[in-house]
């Protein structure tokens, strides 16, 4: 029996006032994230992402937010340029492995057109065979010396 398609999917640049939102899905991210970083929270209990005010206001890094069915879901951070690169993707765990994570990240590649790389820690080996799956065209995969595994690609309109 064939697998249901994935539920009804919008992606949207977050706007100011969606913000917040988007730092509360940062930190679920980056919790995540702390099993291959060893990241730890600071005295309040959060987690430090340096690089969110620039995505407010640097016409190339690009906050994207993620719904399902009108619910948040997730977000991506993409830094378009030559190449483009996928910043930061999140999917929250109750929409994984329903194909949400591949429409959205495939969606992005076609709006985002062109040159692509995307990063991955090599302890991450769920975000690389991830992203193997998702980038819908042939790549080309390396894994550096300071940890990381990068796929780089051509995407379509």
């Amino acid at each position: 029996m064939p697998a249901p398609p994935p539920p009804a999917l919008a992606i949207t640049p977050a706007s100011d006032a969606e913000f917040t939102l988007l730092e509360r899905l940062l930190q679920l991210y980056l919790h995540d994230f702390s099993a291959h970083t060893g990241d730890d929270v600071d005295d309040q209990g959060s987690f430090h992402y340096a690089w969110l005010d620039a995505y407010r206001v640097e016409p190339d890094r690009h906050a994207l937010l993620v719904r399902v069915e009108g619910r948040p879901a997730g977000f991506a951070l993409v830094r378009s340029g030559e190449p483009t690169r996928m910043a930061e993707f999140f999917v929250l765990a109750k929409y994984r492995r329903h194909g949400v994570g591949t429409a959205a990240a495939r969606e992005l590649f076609r709006r985002f057109a062109g040159e692509w790389s995307i990063t991955q820690l090599a302890t991450n080996r769920a975000a690389t065979e991830f992203w193997r799956r998702a980038i819908p065209a042939s790549f080309d995969e390396r894994t550096w010396a300071d940890g990381r595994v990068e796929q780089r690609f051509t995407s379509a309109p």
